[in-house]
């Protein structure tokens, strides 16, 4: 009977410990046939007439299972359990041996040899409850080591936030320093640079100030002359003339009148530019004011939003909002800022719109949903501000001359470039800030502003 416990929970305490119908489905198989086969020797034992003969049957099962757990790797973490067993079966062989082969030896001394057989087999249980005790405190252990991680988790994406913007503000620091370094060893070519740039500038102000009347004029005269071409057709009705001359004197009028349209569009065009240059190069004299940044962010989203409703009536987006609601009132120039604003968000609308466009002309995505987002967030004396849309992202070799102006991925007539040039300089000189921008090209974009709260 003591063999048959001794297999019968050694197996059944392995399949637990190890989860092996989980974990190791092919041994589970194999100590399933040996817990079978221990309860087939116990029967065995107790129906046959001759039961000395099973002793040496348990034996050679016993040395089989004990070898097999501890020679394999995958039962390892038992190994130090396994070996206590090991005394039972060495103490039951040599009782057996003496009895079979010394039975003078073994009459006489046989008490002696039941004690410790008795005490091999006690031992085998105690070390298993007692590894079964530690293997409880361990699991109680790990699961207080769980719900600790747990909470922790909520702190650590509080502050992940933080430690992100720390983490891009220290390499901004380092790589300004760098520059500084490499700015000190030649002051003098660059304070010669900086005054041809603002000559430049101030050139380019006079330049687009003069350019801008004689190009009402084109405007103006250009339609005009649309309206006279139409005019003189009317007129050319009222006289008599052979058909082939009346058809030619058309042809030429509507040669001269589509001319002059081309004239009108692209002088518009130039027209928007010269106001872009102007608007870029004023330097604003404003004073700052205490502005709610949410009022202000979610006003020029919307009116970003139904602006360009406007001119596609098709046109449907998401508006997402996130903002924290601790910022309060702060100090910035809210014209300025609002233009800032009105840039960004016109510029997500474009990107979502134009990626739903190619989706639908290339019979791609239908469940395609566009959706831009602005969230805002103050810590530690800076307020961060996220513009976000899921549209058809920036390209990396883009991504570098995206702040430059004139710089612009739209089609002719549709963007000057100076937006984004004009917002980084409202950004960074007139607030002290940062206007930085990541994107994943054909998935989404993120304009990041970061302004100092004082």
């Amino acid at each position: 009977m003591d063999y048959f416990l001794v297999s019968f929970f050694l197996i059944q305490y392995t399949r637990t410990s190890l989860q092996t119908a989980v974990n190791m489905p092919q041994w589970d198989k194999t100590l399933l046939f040996a817990r079978y086969t221990s309860i087939g020797l116990i029967v065995s034992y107790y129906v046959s007439d001759e039961g000395a003969w099973f002793a040496w049957l348990w034996h050679a099962f016993l040395i089989w299972l004990v070898y097999t757990l501890y020679r394999n790797e995958a039962f390892r973490p038992l190994r130090s359990l396994v070996q206590s067993v090991i005394p039972f079966v060495v103490i039951s062989i040599l009782n057996d041996f003496t009895e079979a082969v010394f039975p003078d030896f073994y009459k006489k001394y046989d008490d002696f040899l039941g004690i410790a057989k008795s005490f091999a087999f006690v031992l085998c249980f105690v070390i298993w409850f007692y590894a079964r005790k530690q293997q409880k405190a361990l699991l109680l252990e790990r699961e207080e080591r769980i719900r600790e991680e747990r909470e922790s988790k909520a702190q650590k994406e509080s502050l992940e936030y933080l430690v992100n913007e720390r983490t891009r503000e220290l390499t901004q620091q380092k790589e300004e320093l760098q520059k500084a370094i490499e700015e000190l060893k030649s002051t003098q070519t660059q304070l010669i640079q900086s005054e041809k740039m603002a000559s430049l500038g101030e050139l380019t102000a006079g330049i687009a100030h003069e350019i801008q009347n004689p190009l009402n004029f084109v405007n103006n005269f250009s339609e005009v002359s649309v309206e006279l071409c139409t005019e003189l057709e009317e007129e050319i009705e009222k006289v008599s003339l052979p058909d082939e001359d009346r058809d030619y004197i058309k042809g030429i009028i509507a040669d001269l009148s589509q001319n002059q349209q081309k004239i009108t569009h692209h002088g518009r065009r130039a027209d928007s530019i010269v106001k872009g240059m102007l608007q870029h190069s004023r330097a604003s004299s404003g004073e700052k004011e205490p502005v709610d940044i949410n009022v202000l962010a979610d006003e020029y989203m919307r009116l970003a939003y139904h602006g360009l409703r406007a001119k596609d009536k098709e046109f449907n987006a998401a508006l997402t909002t996130d903002f924290d609601g601790t910022i309060g009132k702060v100090k910035v120039l809210p014209q300025d800022l609002g233009r800032v604003f009105l840039n960004l968000f016109t510029n997500a609308f474009y990107a979502v719109a134009e990626k739903k466009r190619k989706l639908a002309a290339n019979g791609g995505e239908t469940d395609y949903r566009p959706e831009v987002k602005i969230s805002t967030k103050k810590f530690d004396n800076t307020l961060y501000i996220r513009v976000t849309d899921n549209g058809t992202g920036i390209p990396e070799h883009v991504k570098a001359k995206i702040f430059q102006p004139f710089f612009t991925t739209k089609p002719t007539g549709q963007g000057t470039g100076l937006g984004l040039s004009m917002s980084y300089d409202i950004v960074t000189n007139a607030h002290g800030g940062t206007l930085d921008v990541e994107s994943v090209p054909g998935e989404s974009t993120v304009f990041k502003i970061s302004l100092p709260v004082t």
